[in-house]
């Protein structure tokens, strides 16, 4: 359909769309005080060009609610191609339509809160292995720790495998995630060359793993024994290739999601004594003997005000890409048909219209009597939102409540000077130079 008259004569939003082909990408990659500044410029809708496409960048509840809430009529999902090529046309991330309904359909059977309850001694036995490792380690670059142990809990949980000592997993899995965001030249030398080498041996290893279960009288209630008795909307079996693609694709969501965020809150605790005293002080009065169980958890709230602030300080899903598919009004501007939309979810965590000193870690501002992120809707969105809304936020809550009390009752940690904690923001948030701690035991 043509846009109306009306819709015609609005502005484009203002902006510059950079050089041609490349556009703003490498700005957008590599600078993270991009959008910031050009918030500043421009205002909370801006064009610019992006991964070869012009580009509306739109930041603020306000903008969240109208493109959620109309998202079937306006747009449609979008991924660089880089990112398509990555995870491939059978990953839910690039899935549109039916298709992507259908699937989500699927995954909500693992995702269950009975399922992932299940879940909790092997995630609980899983960290002990990590804690106890890192105690004899004493210092330690901590990031890529953190990144192998979440990859090890979604590899447990999402397809009953352990690699606890699968080093040349854990470094297939980064390579290949850190390929996700780059510029697409498939050489043997570049980030998105070494990434697709990287998802080509994934991908048989996850074949092999497959063809394992596939011999077994029972598939399993896991995402893989879930997907190998799943159906399309034509009572179709899931491809073999599908069936991989969601595989990677899922344990890339799994695991990268906890490691960003249990990696900043281990920053900002060391950066906070005062929260970090009030988040132990919550643990001794509930009782450090007392074993930690699903309930006990669901009690510690304090701990749980910190793990959202740290998700709207700093979100590990912090933008979402998608197609316009239909020409439409956002705000006063125009959105051309073709272009694509990104969210920036960050920003809008910032907005001192509805956050106090947002620049401030404060978990306090989430406690009932003031609860913030409840002044406008979709001003807090650490998951994204609408359609596409991460399915696996739960598993992820839950596995980094109980690493985070864990280590509350048990550990001490100090930030050694001299390092780089500004955060590469690609695939997802990580400071520069890995986080490195010295780590011990808790004087009794």
């Amino acid at each position: 359909m043509t846009a109306t008259i009306s819709q015609r004569s609005l502005p484009l939003p203002p902006g510059n769309l950079g050089l041609p082909l490349l556009g703003e990408t490498l700005n957008f990659l590599y600078d993270t005080h991009y959008v910031e500044k050009r918030q500043k410029q421009y205002g909370s809708i801006f064009k610019t060009s992006l991964f070869g496409y012009p580009t509306a960048i739109a930041i603020g509840a306000e903008t969240n609610h109208q493109l959620f809430t109309q998202e079937k009529m306006h747009l449609t999902s979008r991924w660089p191609e880089c990112t398509k090529a990555l995870l491939g046309t059978g990953s839910l991330l690039i899935q549109t339509g039916n298709a992507h309904q259908n699937r989500r359909k699927i995954f909500h059977k693992v995702f269950q809160p009975k399922i992932i309850e299940q879940s909790f001694s092997s995630i609980e036995s899983i960290s002990r292995s990590y804690l106890d490792k890192w105690e004899r380690m004493g210092t330690l670059s901590w990031f890529p720790e953190l990144s192998k142990f979440s990859l090890d809990v979604a590899c447990k949980f999402l397809i009953s495998l352990d690699t606890f000592n699968d080093e040349h997993f854990s470094k297939l899995f980064e390579k290949w995630g850190d390929g996700l965001f780059s510029i697409p030249i498939s050489l043997p030398w570049t980030k998105f060359g070494r990434a697709l080498h990287c998802r080509k041996q994934l991908l048989i290893r996850i074949e092999k793993i497959i063809t394992e279960r596939q011999s077994q009288q029972h598939p399993g209630q896991d995402l893989l024994g879930i997907l190998l008795q799943a159906q399309d909307e034509d009572g179709n079996k899931l491809s073999l290739q599908e069936v991989k693609e969601q595989v990677l694709t899922f344990l890339f969501g799994g695991h990268d999601t906890a490691a960003s965020t249990l990696t900043s809150m281990c920053i900002f605790l060391a950066q906070s004594p005062e929260v970090l005293a009030n988040a132990r002080a919550e643990q001794r009065q509930l009782g450090l003997e007392e074993p930690l169980t699903v309930e006990r958890l669901k009690q510690m709230n304090y701990l749980e005000q910190v793990l959202k602030e740290v998700l709207r300080v700093n979100p590990p899903g912090a933008f979402g890409f998608r197609r316009v598919t239909k020409e439409f009004e956002l705000n006063g501007y125009r959105i051309p048909q073709d272009w694509t939309v990104v969210y920036y979810f960050k920003r809008t965590h910032q907005d001192t219209s509805v956050y106090k000193q947002p620049e401030c870690f404060d978990p306090q501002r989430f406690a009932p009597e003031r609860a913030e992120d409840k002044a406008k809707p979709f001003s807090y969105l650490p998951f994204g939102g609408g359609l596409r809304e991460c399915p696996g936020k739960e598993f992820a809550k839950l596995e980094m409540k109980l690493l985070a009390a864990m280590l509350l009752r048990e550990y001490e940690w100090e930030l050694e000077p001299g390092q780089n904690l500004n955060f590469v923001q690609f695939p997802t948030p990580y400071p520069y130079d890995g986080l490195r701690v010295k780590f011990r035991r808790l004087a009794s």
